[in-house]
């Protein structure tokens, strides 16, 4: 069941810089997130579309739409309504495109009594870590979520799930590298087009809404097919309940021990490139991060911590706490938020 939200305190010491907004919503998160903080939305898209000419989004927004009326997309009349609030290309491209880098482990608490997640995100677009939001999202099938996102963004990349499970997804390693990014973001991105499945930040939205406890969560994340390979990390409740899920579109390989997660594949036979910069030295030093709620994130540090940061995030569904802070290159971008779901109600 969902536990009400009954504390939120920033830490101190960091008054210089912005809060992070809560924004208390139900199942339409994307929509009332957006309506609810549009400059930040505007002040994304303005920066993330100053590569693309506004025909080329315009053309990008076209084939995208044409991907989800194709496969019967379930989020594409919440996206046809996003796009006409924006008023603006990209509600159709950026809903089911994504370039990052992430480090992630699930390990048990410093007391040994829950399960905790660490989440760093790193994407190269500025702007992400000072305009993320919390949405505190009531009414899902299966109980209440918080989730780091950005407004009018209708995946899942972190979420909180009070009482249940704390969950991430990484990008997974890049198919048949030829070297030119161009070339091989097409390659792999024509593979997705002719994928009837949703995408993997849809999926761990759905998993929000309806997976009831950890196993159900891993089944979901193990069997449900996908449109393009990714990497989950999941937290449940007690400190056992911990697992890397691999995926392929639709094969999946569960890692319950070492539940460290990169931008590369940890199990050997799958081939790919691994994204991002040093993954295999972000994981290293995550592995001996100890999962602590410390809301000057002192264990950040290089290369986990890097130019590309923009989010910081400690999970325990146990406690139904998440602390979270952006960052751009230049260090914390904002407050950090300390969010507590009360478990005792």
């Amino acid at each position: 069941m969902g536990i009400p939200a009954t504390a939120l305190r920033p830490a101190p010491g960091i008054s210089a810089l912005a809060p992070i907004p809560v924004v208390e919503t139900g199942p339409d998160f994307p929509l009332a997130t957006l309506r609810a903080a549009p400059d930040k939305t505007h002040a994304l898209l303005d920066i993330a579309t100053r590569r693309y000419p506004r025909r080329l989004l315009a053309g990008l927004d076209r084939v995208s739409r044409a991907w989800l009326v194709r496969w019967n997309n379930e989020h594409l009349d919440e996206i046809d309504t996003i796009a006409r609030v924006l008023g603006r290309p990209g509600a159709y491209f950026f809903s089911i495109n994504y370039e990052w880098a992430c480090t992630c482990s699930a390990a048990a608490s410093p007391d040994g009594r829950s399960a905790r997640l660490i989440r760093v995100l790193d994407w190269k677009t500025p702007g992400l870590g000072r305009n993320i939001i919390c949405a505190k999202v009531s009414g899902a099938p299966a109980g209440a979520f918080a989730v780091m996102t950005w407004p009018g963004y209708t995946g899942v990349l972190q979420v909180m799930a009070p009482g249940r499970f704390s969950a991430s997804l990484n990008q997974a390693p890049m198919r048949d590298p030829t070297g030119l990014f161009y070339l091989d973001w097409a390659a792999n991105r024509r593979r997705v087009w002719k994928m009837p499945h949703p995408t993997p930040a849809h999926l761990l939205r759905k998993v929000a809404e309806e997976a009831r406890d950890f196993d159900d969560a891993r089944r979901m994340l193990s069997e449900r097919p996908i449109s393009t390979p990714a990497i989950f990390t999941l937290a449940g409740i007690s400190a056992d309940e911990t697992a890397v899920i691999e995926r392929s579109e639709n094969e999946a390989r569960v890692r319950s021990h070492d539940a460290v997660a990169a931008n590369h594949w940890d199990e050997p036979g799958w081939p790919g490139q691994s994204r991002g910069e040093c993954s295999h030295d972000r994981a290293c030093v995550m592995r001996g991060t100890e999962p602590q709620f410390d809301p000057e994130f002192a264990w950040l540090a290089p290369p986990v911590l890097n130019e590309k940061t923009r989010l910081a995030m400690v999970a325990d569904a146990s406690e139904g706490r998440l602390l979270a802070r952006g960052y751009e290159a230049t260090g914390p971008a904002t407050e950090t938020l300390d969010f507590i779901w009360d478990a005792a109600l």
